[in-house]
């Protein structure tokens, strides 16, 4: 196999079915089982379902198992540069040999029926599992919960619902009731629950699901509370109450992020036997990249003046638009924020960036490279001149930052690149 092995057979495998996305759970249960049911074998796992959060929460969770002493892989999705990026075999991407085996095995066994890319690579990654299993796996929805490709673990250790939001509302429902009772179908019965910060029509839909399937719960402002005091991570549950390194990720978001993995680390129990000294380094030795990431190098952090900032997120939703719009009202008041967006068609643009019109000043958009849904920065231009802020249209990130420097008062200022992960993956092949 050469180091394009893995590449050549996503690109066959992408051809298996017409629609991208088509939610079902019969045509993995069909291969897994012709697989032998690599499933059912795996260590235990934590399963994680929500709209914001998912990525972040089980980095943090990694971490804190790993300085545990633990070994721990992680499935999540999308990748930013690399398929490899999806299975993390101890933190650190699966080998370029061991991914193109897995995704053969997985063709062969599939013997060209329809299958989703997500399905089919869903199933190779509970294979890759198998070889030297690790303590711990954690899963990453895909897409929604109840007809996730992932949602074939029968009886998982724990499960994770992150804040649920607006997103993928032509497969999931157009109300927050209808995608949080997608979400909850990852509730399993009598499995814990650790159930992040929801709005209440979210809450009420997944306390329905938990009774249904007997799951007990633990809810964020119920059960489990996390803040920051004195510039310390303090959670409280009925049982303990830490007070812990405040998290390493940026944003006033990842507050609740790192809270909810903290009360998931101590809902193992003695399966995972994590003392306070675990947790706290976890949530400070985690790595996220393209979360709120202060970018360090490359062309366009060097072609910035001094004392400005380069920053990058992958947020394309309204909950994500909120979250960042907090986090940059809480920066150095005065500061000015210039934000470079480039989005899909799919999303809901003027829904993501009405709460950010509030802290920026203004807007440059770009397209997003090799995506054929990509928008066209001069409609979402046209678009966003009704949000009220000075408007661009730029043919990539690199000349709106260049446009930016040209045009903006003196620093400092800080510039955010969001809108889109894959945006997100293609600046960090230059600047990652």
């Amino acid at each position: 196999m050469t180091s394009c092995a893995s590449d050549l057979i996503l690109a066959r495998l992408q051809q298996l079915h017409s629609k991208s996305i088509d939610l079902s759970l019969g045509r993995i249960q069909r291969l897994l089982a012709a697989l032998g049911r690599p499933e059912a074998s795996l260590p235990p796992v934590v399963h994680i379902a929500g709209t914001n959060g998912k990525g972040s929460t089980l980095a943090f969770l990694a971490a804190m198992l790993q300085a545990g002493g633990w070994r721990v892989d992680r499935y999540i999705s999308p990748h930013l540069v690399r398929f490899n990026e999806r299975i993390l075999r101890n933190g650190a991407p699966i080998e370029e040999t061991h991914l193109a085996a897995c995704l053969e095995r997985c063709e062969a066994a599939n013997r060209g029926e329809p299958i989703t890319f997500f399905e089919i690579t869903t199933a190779a990654a509970f294979l890759a599992f198998l070889d030297e299993p690790a303590d711990w796996v954690l899963l990453e929805t895909g897409l929604g919960g109840r007809l996730d490709a992932t949602n074939v673990i029968a009886a998982p250790r724990l499960c994770l619902v992150s804040s649920v939001s607006m997103d993928h509302e032509s497969y999931l429902g157009d109300t927050l009731e209808k995608i949080a009772f997608e979400k909850a179908g990852i509730l399993k019965p009598k499995v814990p629950a650790v159930i992040g910060r929801q709005r209440p029509e979210a809450m009420r839909v997944i306390e329905r699901r938990a009774l249904e399937v007997e799951a007990p719960l633990v809810r964020h402002g119920q059960e489990w509370d996390a803040r920051l005091v004195d510039g310390r991570l303090r959670v409280e549950t009925a049982a303990r109450s830490l007070t812990l390194p405040p998290p390493v990720l940026a944003g006033v978001h990842q507050i609740d992020n790192a809270g909810l993995a903290v009360v998931a680390a101590l809902e193992l129990g003695e399966a995972a036997a994590l003392d306070e000294t675990a947790i706290g380094r976890g949530l400070v030795e985690v790595r996220w990249p393209a979360r709120l990431q202060r970018l360090e190098r490359g062309p366009m952090v060097e072609a910035l003046p001094e004392g400005c900032a380069l920053w990058l997120d992958g947020g394309h939703n309204p909950g994500a638009g909120q979250v960042l719009a907090e986090t940059f009202r809480g920066r150095e008041r005065g500061r000015p924020l210039h934000l470079v967006v480039g989005m899909l068609s799919t999303k809901d643009l003027s829904e993501f960036l009405g709460p950010l019109t509030a802290v920026a000043t203004g807007l440059w958009f770009v397209p997003v490279p090799d995506e054929p849904l990509g928008r066209d920065p001069r409609e979402s231009a046209a678009t966003a001149r009704s949000l009220g802020l000075p408007t661009a249209a730029a043919p990539s990130a690199v000349a709106a930052i260049e446009m930016i420097v040209a045009s903006a008062p003196p620093p400092p200022y800080d510039i955010l690149i969001c809108g889109s992960l894959y945006l997100a993956g293609h600046v960090l092949r230059r600047h990652g």
